[in-house]
């Protein structure tokens, strides 16, 4: 295995594995591959090892030895799951060392124009899993065990799986060749820009899909159809890259949704128990995204097993449960988790009538360690009354053969508006601390916002709060409460104070363009001079570095006003200032 990690920065190569010769290298080898994925890696079960490690590539990928070890226990479902023939999953493991290198600019741009629930992983791979079990006589153990694993940090599932089906079926026949060739496609494809609808061509299919970005409205991310007649053969469209059959992953729990939305938002630690990896790792994924457009800022694993490095830490009692979201199939981890404060237990869907058979609330002292029964065991008490309404809709669209996609998006729709109803009035108190536009002037510094106060944030909820809009009744002001202590809390605010804070310097930069520098430069000092083209010169690095929401020709102005301030100033210092 350590063989397969790099021990320096990427090389350009002609194919993979081999480093390239005669031809001038690309500025960043791998580039277009690293704006997809990280590496692609092969996981077998060896008799005398266990899972191991078979390829990465590229295969001068740096991983860590913890990081190989985990991907090799997450790539393989565990014993209980009894998993036969293909199955598709996911995992995320914790990054360790620190970023290996500087993200590239095309990375940074992703993350500006992407939904924030959307941006790159900073400190976590996602690993996405196909893996297959057949009987195969030709082998000792008398199976056939192999996982194709693509590690990203982009959380794009639904293109990854799709991605997963297409490469993984013809690897397992062809094997290595097959994956160099598919590695070099990949290699050619666009960037992923926001906002973009790309034709990702692989194995001589051509993936037709739409990058979401911040301008799109939240209920209309999927792909808008273009012209694709001059492409052959005709494009796989995927109508989104990252969005789930919510309705499929929900249905053995659709009478306790908002509850789990409210566990969700509260970023309450919550123990995901299903009968396999697929099952645990879509539930899981399900969870974290009901609360868009807001970020998920807690922990989450989609599949984890007891081998993982983080076990020990997930499993202490000396503190309180981490907040995360644990998707495990081990039904012994029960019993070491079991003073966990929320445990839902899903078992094989079971049709009742139109909906699989709903899990229960339950008390958690009725867990038992193996034979537990599916359910929500929790002492929570939800804020909100459940929506009726919605399940009825839900049943009646059953009945008469609704499409499951229209039952999804009915799901949907109802997840968004409830985290939209919560999220408005913050977004309207937050609105209400910026410093009025005519108080920023060009030669100050620029205003401050004003702090976030909670009471009264709470008292202006008694005329303007979502119980006024909402169609679900109960306790809003103690849901807003308790979120004010979550990490969700924490998160959103940090993402609106700094995106606020660029705003003002935004503006404050504006100021200072449409300016009459001239005007100003008349009685002041050299010293005073020069500290202006310093902080001009500075501003300008900020705006570009941080990307802030100012136009091409404020940019240009800010450039003409330092050339303006320099010319102005004797020779030497122009020379100090403008070096040779």
């Amino acid at each position: 295995m350590d063989a397969l990690s790099r021990a320096g920065p990427r090389r350009a190569r002609d194919h993979l594995g081999a480093q390239c010769t005669g031809a001038r290298a690309p500025a960043v080898p791998w580039a277009r591959f690293s704006a997809w994925l990280e590496c692609v890696c092969v996981v077998t079960f060896d008799l005398e090892l266990g899972q191991a490690l078979e390829l990465v590539y590229p295969s001068d990928f740096r991983l860590t030895d913890k990081e190989k070890s985990s991907i090799c226990y997450l790539s393989f479902p565990d014993s209980h799951s009894g998993c036969l023939g293909d199955t598709q999953f996911s995992f995320r493991i914790r990054q360790c060392g620190g970023q290996r290198s500087p993200w590239p600019a095309d990375n940074r741009q992703y993350d500006s124009g992407a939904p924030v629930s959307l941006q790159r992983e900073a400190a976590h791979y996602l690993g996405y899993v196909y893996f297959r079990q057949v009987k195969d006589s030709s082998v000792k153990r008398g199976y056939f065990q192999k996982s194709l694993v693509l590690v990203s940090r982009l959380p794009f599932v639904r293109l990854f799986q799709a991605l997963l089906g297409l490469i993984a079926p013809e690897y397992f026949d062809k094997l290595a060749p097959c994956l160099e060739a598919v590695c070099s496609e990949i290699d050619q494809w666009p960037a992923p820009v926001p906002g973009r609808t790309l034709n990702l061509p692989v194995v001589g299919v051509v993936l037709q899909v739409h990058i979401p970005s911040r301008a799109d409205k939240p209920e209309s991310t999927s792909l808008k159809h273009c012209g694709h007649e001059n492409l052959v053969p005709a494009p796989l469209v995927l109508s989104s890259v990252h969005e789930l059959d919510l309705f499929r992953c929900f249905q053995p729990v659709l009478t306790h949704v908002q509850t789990l939305w409210e566990l969700m938002l509260l970023g309450e630690p919550l123990l995901v128990l299903a009968p396999s990896p697929a099952v645990s790792s879509e539930m899981v994924l399900a969870l974290t995204r009901c609360l868009q457009p807001l970020r998920f800022c807690c922990d989450y694993r989609p599949y984890f097993t007891i081998h993982d490095s983080e076990f020990k830490e997930f499993a202490t009692r000396t503190q309180a449960p981490p907040n995360v979201v644990l998707g495990v199939t081990n039904p012994f981890l029960i019993k070491t988790l079991q003073h966990w404060p929320h445990i839902l237990r899903i078992g094989e869907p079971k049709m009742s009538g139109g909906l699989p058979k709903q899990v229960k609330l339950k008390k958690p002292s009725r867990l038992k360690t193996l034979d537990t029964k599916p359910g929500l065991y929790t002492t929570y008490t939800a804020h909100l009354h459940r929506d009726k309404a919605l399940l009825t809709r839900l049943l009646r669209g059953l009945r008469r053969g609704r499409p499951a996609d229209a039952l999804t998006a009915l799901l949907r729709g109802h997840l968004l508006e409830l985290t939209q109803s919560f999220v408005v009035p913050l977004e309207h108190y937050m609105a209400g601390l910026m410093p009025l536009q005519e108080s920023i002037t060009p030669w100050k510094t620029p205003p401050q916002m004003r702090p976030f106060h909670q009471d009264d944030f709470l008292r202006g909820l008694q005329r303007a709060g979502p119980q006024l809009t909402c169609v679900p009744k109960g306790d809003w002001l103690g849901l807003y409460r308790r979120f004010f202590k979550s990490p969700h809390f924490d998160g959103w605010y940090r993402q609106r104070r700094r995106e606020m804070a660029h705003k003002l310097e935004a503006l404050h930069l504006e100021a200072v363009c449409e300016a009459d520098i001239k005007t100003w430069m008349k009685d002041k000092s050299e010293v005073e001079v020069v500290d202006l083209v310093l902080k001009l010169r500075e501003k300008l690095v900020r705006a570009q570095s941080h990307q802030l929401p100012v136009k091409e020709e404020m940019l240009q102005r800010a450039q003409l006003h330092i050339e303006t301030a320099i010319g102005s100033l004797p020779k030497d210092l122009q020379a100090v200032l403008c070096p040779p």
